[in-house]
C-alpha cells in the first residue's frame, strides 16, 4: 500500500514546481506558471496566447505545455513528489482502472491533509505528468477523469450506451447492483474485463444519470430524480416512503427531503385533483401505480368481484379489499348487503349481479 508524504505543504509543492521551472525555456516559463496557477491565478489557453508578442494560438499553447508536462514526468521521478504519482496508480487500480478527477483529487488532498484549491490544480499536473496515467478530454455533458492505459475510450462509451438503453427500456429507477450486474451479462462476451468498480465509476463521468440515494439509478431528466412541479415533489416523496401517507405528513416529507416549504392546503388540492393519487382512508393517500384502486368501497368491492368471475367467500373479499383500502371490516361486510350490484348465492359466498 502507497503511504503519501505527509510534509507535503502547500508551500513545498509551490517551491517544486518553481525549481522544475528552472529546467524550461523562457517561453514555458511563462505558460506554465500561468497554467498552473503558481501566481494565484490560472490563465485561459487564449489568453496566454494573446499575451505574447506577436500572439500564439491556443493550440500552440497547449503543445507547450504537453511537453512541459512530459519533461516534469522524468524530474518527478526523483523528487518527494513521486509518491502522489504512486498513490494515484494505487487509486485507480483499485477502482478498476478509472476515477473522475474530482474524486481521484479530492482523495489524495484527503489523503495528504493540503486541502485548498491551488492544490488540486498543482496536483492534477503531478498526476498527468506520469505516463502511465492517462487524462480524459474534456467533452459536454462529462467529467474529466484519469484512466489506466488499458481503460479504452470504446469501453467506457459501451457502458454508457448500454445502461441508457436498458433504463429507457425499463422507464423507471434501478437498483445500482441490479442495473450493473445486467450490464455485466450484455457486455460478458465483449473483448472487454468488467467489473462492478469499473462500471460504479463510469457511471460518475456522465451527467445524463443520477444515483439517488447512493442506491439507485435512473436517466437525470426524469422527474422523479429532479422534481419540478408539486405532483413530481408528492411523488418523489411517496416513492421514498413507501407507504400511505396522510396529506399533512406528505407536506412535512416534501419539507424534509426537498427543503421546500409547501403549504398543507396546496398539498391536499393537488391529491385531491390528480388521477396518480389514491384516497383510500380519511386523507390518507397512496400512489394509483402502487395498485391501488379510486371510488368508493362497494367500487373496490366490485372491481374485485369482476376480476373472480365466481363466487367468493366474504373472508376472500374482505382481504382482497384491505389491500387498496384503509377500512373496518364491518364496512365492508355492510357494502356486501347492497342488493343493488351483489347478490348473496348462498351462505358466506357472494357474486355480482348480472
Amino acid at each position: 500500500m502507497v503511504v503519501l508524504t505527509k510534509n507535503l505543504t502547500e508551500t513545498k509543492i509551490q517551491n517544486s514546481f518553481k525549481k522544475f521551472l528552472e529546467s524550461l525555456s523562457e517561453k514555458e516559463k511563462i505558460v506554465i506558471s500561468k497554467r498552473v496557477w503558481l501566481n494565484w491565478e490560472v490563465y485561459t489557453l487564449q489568453s496566454i496566447g494573446d499575451s505574447f508578442n506577436p500572439n500564439i494560438t491556443r493550440e500552440r499553447v497547449r503543445q507547450l505545455e504537453a511537453t512541459w508536462i512530459k519533461k516534469l514526468g522524468r524530474i518527478i521521478k526523483t523528487s518527494n513528489l513521486f509518491s502522489i504519482q504512486e498513490f494515484s496508480r494505487e487509486k485507480l487500480i483499485e477502482a478498476g482502472g478509472l476515477l473522475t478527477k474530482d474524486k481521484l483529487l479530492s482523495t489524495i488532498i484527503r489523503e495528504s491533509g493540503v486541502d485548498t484549491e491551488m492544490s488540486s490544480t498543482l496536483i492534477s499536473i503531478i498526476i498527468q505528468a506520469d505516463y502511465n496515467i492517462l487524462k480524459s478530454k474534456p467533452r459536454i455533458s462529462t467529467k474529466t477523469y484519469f484512466f489506466m492505459p488499458d481503460i479504452k475510450k470504446e469501453l467506457v462509451e459501451e457502458v454508457h450506451k448500454e445502461w441508457v438503453k436498458i433504463l429507457r427500456k425499463k422507464w423507471d429507477v434501478m437498483e445500482q447492483r441490479s442495473l450493473y450486474e445486467l450490464i455485466k451479462i450484455k457486455l460478458w462476451d465483449s473483448k472487454w474485463t468488467l467489473t462492478l468498480p469499473l462500471i460504479d465509476n463510469i457511471f460518475d463521468i456522465y451527467c445524463d444519470v443520477v444515483k439517488w440515494e447512493e442506491k439507485y439509478i435512473g436517466l437525470s431528466k426524469w422527474r422523479i430524480l429532479n422534481p419540478k412541479t408539486l405532483k413530481d415533489k408528492i411523488i418523489y416523496v411517496m416513492k421514498k416512503e413507501k407507504v400511505p401517507l396522510h396529506f399533512v405528513d406528505i407536506s412535512n416529507k416534501v419539507l424534509d427531503h426537498l427543503g421546500d416549504r409547501v403549504k398543507v392546503n396546496t398539498v391536499h388540492n393537488e391529491l385531491i385533483r390528480n388521477n396518480d393519487f389514491v384516497l383510500i382512508w380519511k386523507w390518507i393517500y397512496v400512489l394509483k401505480e402502487w395498485g391501488f384502486k379510486s371510488g368508493t368501497v362497494i367500487d373496490v368491492i366490485i372491481d374485485v368481484m369482476e376480476k373472480a368471475w365466481e363466487p367468493m367467500k366474504t373472508e376472500e373479499i374482505i382481504t382482497k379489499v384491505l389491500k387498496t383500502r384503509i377500512v373496518k371490516e364491518s364496512t365492508i361486510y355492510m357494502n356486501l348487503q347492497n342488493k343493488k350490484y351483489i347478490k348473496r348465492v348462498w351462505r358466506n359466498f357472494y357474486e355480482l349481479k348480472k
